[in-house]
């Protein structure tokens, strides 16, 4: 394999990185072995959109209800739309399951860059640590601070409910990202939920997988062991899309991951059991890297990985031809932005869909560096690009 001294560095890029989804672009750069920390800005006139270069394909995604999803790139806020918001003086809060990841910190960026140019003061940005009860009690502190506006992730569906039902309850408009509170209803209790096109992001990396195994072989899915559509949709994709397209390619082993540091532990008993995969699916990036981990433990230099999300370690992977040959890539900052857009909608009164996507794109080596770039409206950290070489 080519370039194996990148794969899986130390090196972690941390920081936000700078992005310039749909505006200018504001960043600096530390390098000689320091953190390299970069801003983003969104222009400070014209409509508020997602980034006009985003594909126009058609999302395949569905929501929580069974709705279909609408293209993010539908979404906008007029000049004039954001001069009336911002004569309200509104507050906002963003309320994470977890953070700390290129993904979550992308869209973070995108919220408070999009609320700065609507005049919205954030008054909280919270981080459960991927625990439900630790979610509760962030909601209970934010709401403290009266927030017109909540965009969240719940950390559990059920447990975190009752929390965002009364935040409802009093007034806050809530906006979701990539999961929904049980029982909650769009139009009712919240305003709309926002992904990236899960369905269409696991299809893609069930056919990067089936190309780099000559669409024959046997396969593992670790899944999330969780009651969350989004991550739900992008396996049930993988497994219809090697259904339909691939007959000769078998699903052998299935391993469920209750939360993002799980992989390694789920992909090493599933190795032991399955001497014979070719291939395993994970459903987000995080637990993709402890997959690629259990691989090496087992020797399994050879094995195929595909995931989705574009982060900085399964960047690596792929550029420098590892485990992780491809994933399927959504678009952080660009629903942070559309998140934004919808909390400006409700505080306007306009109507809103209940579920927005935005499309799905295929990453592998040949365009893991142009990918980045629309991803993350920069190029890609300089240990990628030399990878990639």
């Amino acid at each position: 394999m080519k370039k194996k001294s990148y794969i899986f560095s130390a090196i972690i890029i941390s920081g936000a990185l700078a992005l310039a989804a749909c505006g200018n672009q504001d960043a600096s750069t530390k390098e000689g072995g320091k953190d390299t920390t970069k801003t983003a800005t969104i222009a400070s006139t014209g409509d508020l959109m997602i980034n006009p270069k985003v594909s126009d394909k058609k999302v395949m995604d569905k929501g929580p209800y069974g709705e279909a999803a609408v293209s993010a790139k539908t979404l906008k806020l007029t000049e004039k739309e954001i001069e009336k918001i911002k004569a309200g003086n509104y507050k906002a809060a963003i309320v994470m399951h977890y953070s700390g990841t290129d993904y979550m910190t992308a869209q973070v960026n995108a919220m408070k860059a999009s609320f700065k140019r609507m005049g919205i003061e954030v008054v909280a940005v919270t981080d459960a640590q991927f625990k439900a009860e630790k979610q509760v009690s962030d909601i209970e502190t934010v709401l403290a601070k009266k927030p017109d506006v909540m965009i969240s992730v719940p950390v559990d569906p059920v447990s975190t409910a009752p929390a965002f039902k009364k935040a409802a309850q009093q007034g806050v408009k809530l906006v979701f990202m990539d999961g929904v509170a049980k029982g909650l209803k769009p139009g009712k209790e919240y305003i709309s939920a926002v992904s990236g096109d899960n369905r269409g992001n696991g299809a893609a990396a069930a056919d990067i997988m089936a190309e780099k195994l000559g669409e024959k072989g046997n396969v593992g899915i670790v899944f999330h062991d969780a009651d969350f559509f989004v991550t739900k949709n992008r396996t049930d994709a993988f497994e219809e899309t090697m259904r339909e397209k691939y007959p000769n390619i078998e699903i052998v082993a299935r391993g469920g991951i209750t939360g993002p540091n799980d992989g390694e532990k789920v992909a090493s008993a599933m190795l032991t059991r399955n001497k014979d995969i070719n291939g395993i699916f994970v459903v987000w990036d995080v637990p993709a890297e402890g997959v690629v981990a259990a691989a090496r433990t087992a020797g399994k230099d050879d094995l195929v990985v595909t995931t989705t999300d574009l982060g900085t370690n399964v960047g690596l992977e792929i550029a420098s031809e590892g485990v992780v040959k491809g994933l399927g890539g959504q678009l952080p900052f660009d629903q942070g932005v559309a998140e934004s857009i919808l909390a400006g909608y409700a505080l306007l009164g306009k109507e809103a869909p209940a579920y927005v996507a935005t499309p799905a794109l295929s990453v592998t080596k040949e365009n893991v560096l142009d990918s980045w770039k629309l991803i993350y409206g920069v190029d890609a950290p300089e240990i990628i690009q030399n990878a990639a070489e």
